[in-house]
């Protein structure tokens, strides 16, 4: 008898699980399918530094598909031939950020705390991406203005926020 239940229960759990394996991702679930990613051409990413503060750059990355999608949860923010990136301020695991159709969010780079400090690096440009699969658009510093060069040593940036405030908070910047 007891051998028949465990038969009866194992049969059932196999038919579940093959009913499970084989049904669309969305009703396997039971819940919604996951946003896709946004693809880079559906992407229109922007950065100027900031005027009373050139140290500091507001990105933005605006969402020009029809439908949501998703983007890494940190700009990924590189600096001409430089190596490394810009480190993420809150520090924080991989994640992603949401933008809704026609949305747009936020971001700002410190690129360096104090521009006198002498291991200061300067290079050309800076490279904002939405996602590390992304190649990023590059903006050379005269067109950020930052001047000739862009300073950089021991870089932060914002996660994306749904505003420039909220970034600019995020730095201290305001």
């Amino acid at each position: 008898m007891r051998l028949r239940a465990a038969i009866a229960v194992s049969t059932a759990s196999a038919a579940t699980a093959a009913l499970l394996l084989t049904a669309p991702q969305s009703q396997a679930a039971g819940g919604r399918a996951p946003t896709a990613r946004c693809a880079e051409k559906a992407l229109t990413v922007r950065a100027k530094a900031v005027a009373t503060d050139r140290t500091v750059v507001r990105m933005s990355v605006t969402n020009r598909g029809g439908r949501a999608c998703v983007v890494d949860r940190v700009p990924t923010v590189t600096f001409g031939d430089l190596d490394g990136a810009a480190l993420p301020e809150p520090t924080g695991g991989t994640g992603t950020y949401r933008l809704a159709a026609g949305g747009t969010a936020y971001a700002d780079v410190r690129t360096i705390g104090d521009p006198a400090d002498p291991e200061a690096r300067r290079t050309d440009s800076l490279t904002v991406a939405a996602s590390t699969a992304h190649w990023g658009r590059s903006f050379t510093a005269a067109r950020l203005g930052t001047g000739k060069k862009v300073l950089v040593w021991e870089p932060v940036t914002t996660w994306w926020k749904t505003s420039a405030a909220a970034a600019d908070r995020a730095v201290r910047l305001s």
